[in-house]
């Protein structure tokens, strides 16, 4: 029997395409990402990965915004005691390594982005092969403005894909992006003029790679 998600959704749209869609799906807060994403994101990514019929995964977000970053309850949990550092510590590596299994996915995935892509959803983002988004989607590296470093791989990833001066500017000013400039910067291949557009640009490119 599949395995059921509490924050994710695995949908193969066309029956057969060898396209299969991983959404990330609380849309009612905005898809941030809270403890069970990050068990259920690796054991997704690697249950596609071992799928022979999946050739490309399309990550997406349910409702209006593809994720608004970290549940901020996942730092709330930490509490006051002598070890929270450590926990902290542990907490983060675990959420590293929840990111970087979309590098060792050896199915080709690519980033359909809508409306807000905030703090950790530049992490995850930054490890796709393929990036994608409406021009009216906003971006942030968002953590400065919560006084942490975006350490779940968006400052090893993001200086190689829009250069160093730029991941910098934009992780120490945290400041909001569109679409449209993420395509000017490389964060994204292409910025389409609305959803409807950005589904078929998507699906029209996974569809190539199957």
């Amino acid at each position: 029997m599949e395995e059921k998600y509490k924050t994710l959704e695995i949908v193969e749209k066309i029956p057969k395409s060898g396209v299969f869609y991983l959404i990330l799906n609380r849309p009612s807060q905005r898809n941030a990402l809270s403890h069970d994403f990050f068990s259920e994101f690796p054991k997704a990514l690697h249950a596609l990965d071992d799928n022979t019929e999946v050739n490309v995964i399309v990550l997406s977000g349910a409702g209006n915004h593809f994720c608004s970053g970290i549940d901020v309850s996942i730092l709330g949990s930490i509490g006051t005691n002598p070890s929270s550092g450590e926990s902290l510590r542990r907490q983060i590596m675990a959420m590293q390594d929840s990111v970087t299994a979309l590098e060792r996915c050896r199915k080709v995935v690519i980033a359909s982005i809508e409306g807000a892509c905030i703090g950790g959803a530049i992490d995850i983002v930054t490890a796709c092969d393929i990036r994608m988004c409406t021009k009216d989607a906003f971006f942030s590296v968002k953590e400065v403005d919560l006084a942490l470093a975006a350490d779940l791989g968006t400052l090893q990833r993001l200086p190689l894909i829009v250069g160093f001066g730029n991941a910098m500017e934009l992780a120490l000013t945290g400041r909001i992006f569109s679409g449209l400039e993420a395509k000017e910067l490389g964060l994204v291949s292409r910025a389409f003029n609305s959803k409807l557009e950005l589904h078929d640009g998507v699906r029209d490119v996974a569809q190539v790679g199957t």
